[in-house]
């Protein structure tokens, strides 16, 4: 009993956290609830996130504003053409030490060594570029040379892309999209919330915010949201729409046997449990239910399922496929014993 009284007490204040932090948020940023509770779920789960909308939609303010109200280090990473696998994780570099006078190699560390770090316009760079935060990713660690570097915890990358952009850029290979947690899209603001957005940045006038969670806060709700309960049930649930994303399951529809080429693998089932168990958190919930489950299943499946040409075609996209895929795939049916 004492356990559960001390989660309640839990999932009280982590509600209070996160109105806190949309408060805050909204200070700067006007609009895009979605997409902040996005990023918010990512980070109280551990995940990375790929912003991707046009230029001029506060992608690159809403993560600086998301860091300024984390008491954590923030660094920006600007990609372009010319950037190193160096420039990102760090170097050695010959120097001389004052005591003995000998010369040695000395580790300067990167961009890459912080609590939240921003890859702005990521695809603009190279895919050898690219791949320096592969390893930075998944295993939160940077191998230079023979030796191997444990990154700060916690650690986040947001990433940001433009979608229209062609020339010039480096299309991220689906290995390296599928370690990000969503695909966020940014869309534009709706009339009143674009009045809004003019009519504050245009009186000059900088909003200050206040810091809500330090690193060693973000660490203790991130494990106490892993105890966030997602039964048997919603495992299964999952499981299945996971498996409908790929052609050649047998339980996969026609839908996604003609117009998908290759669907989302056991990670994508992962991340929507993730994702489930910070959207349940969020609302001040114990458990997972599957409308926490269908409300992350667009940022996560969305970059994991590529439709083929025929879908192309007939104008449907990966995201039609997926809400398709909600609203077919059935829920698990509870045994009634008698």
């Amino acid at each position: 009993m004492a356990e559960k009284r001390d989660f309640d007490e839990f999932l009280e204040k982590f509600k209070s956290h996160h109105d806190v932090m949309l408060d805050e948020l909204h200070k700067v940023v006007i609009g895009q609830d979605e997409v902040i509770d996005q990023l918010l779920a990512a980070i109280f789960t551990g995940g990375h996130c790929l912003l991707v909308g046009v230029p001029g939609l506060a992608k690159t303010l809403l993560v600086s504003t998301l860091a300024r109200i984390l008491d954590c280090e923030f660094k920006r990473i600007q990609f372009t053409p010319d950037l190193m696998p160096s420039d990102i994780t760090g170097t050695n570099v010959l120097d001389e030490n004052e005591e003995s006078g000998r010369r040695e190699f000395r580790f300067v560390q990167g961009p890459v060594f912080t609590n939240v770090l921003l890859a702005d316009e990521i695809n603009r760079t190279p895919p050898k570029t690219q791949a320096a935060l592969l390893q930075a990713m998944q295993e939160r660690e940077v191998s230079v040379g023979q030796t191997t570097y444990d990154l700060p915890d916690p650690f986040f990358c947001i990433a940001t892309q433009n979608p229209i952009e062609q020339e010039g850029t480096y299309p991220l290979p689906e290995a390296q999209l599928d370690r990000f947690m969503f695909n966020v899209k940014v869309d534009y603001p709706s009339l009143e919330e674009e009045e809004q957005i003019l009519e504050a940045t245009t009186k000059g006038e900088r909003q200050e915010v206040r810091k809500v969670l330090s690193a060693k806060a973000i660490l203790f709700l991130q494990k106490q949201v892993r105890m966030i309960e997602a039964t048997p049930l919603t495992v299964n649930y999952v499981a299945r729409l996971v498996r409908a994303t790929r052609p050649s399951d047998p339980s996969a529809p026609d839908l996604v046997k003609t117009m998908v080429d290759w669907g989302a693998g056991p990670r994508a089932g992962q991340y929507l449990i993730a994702g489930g168990k910070a959207a349940a958190a969020m609302d001040g919930r114990p458990s997972v239910t599957l409308a926490d489950i269908r409300k992350v299943a667009v940022p996560v499946l969305r970059h994991r399922v590529s439709c083929n040409f025929q879908a192309q075609a007939e104008g449907i996209s990966t995201e039609d496929v997926i809400r398709r895929l909600v609203e077919t795939v059935p829920e698990p049916k509870i045994e009634k014993y008698e």
